[in-house]
């Protein structure tokens, strides 16, 4: 088993790090505490085992010194969703600039792949 100091500041680093991915993300549920299965085993704690009231602590093959927070939301979902307002953003701004500047009536050489 590692020393107590190092288990009670492991614990503290938990519980700010479930405290902050709850207040950015207030809709999803937090359930568990990832951590690469080397980190486990050094530590001298079971996977599956309840580190903090209501959190399972799980083997993710995440990397080694890090922990992740388990969560039933979508993450990547956000990011994407943020993504595509951008490029409508964009794509909403192209076509204004078409019609506020319309291009030359001469025709554009047409266009040919590099070789």
């Amino acid at each position: 088993m590692a020393e107590r100091t190092k288990i009670g500041y492991l614990l503290e680093r938990l519980a700010q790090g479930v405290a902050a991915h709850d207040r950015e993300n207030p809709e999803h549920h937090t359930w568990g505490i990832g951590m690469a299965y080397f980190d486990i085993e050094r530590l001298g704690l079971d996977e599956g085992e309840q580190i903090l009231p209501g959190l399972v602590l799980q083997a993710d093959g995440g990397v080694t010194g890090a922990f992740r927070v388990l969560c039933d939301g979508d993450h990547n979902r956000e990011a994407e969703e943020a993504e595509e307002e951008v490029v409508d953003a964009v794509a909403e701004e192209a076509r204004e600039l078409e019609i506020a500047h319309p291009s030359p009536s001469r025709e554009a050489p047409p266009l040919r792949p590099p070789f």
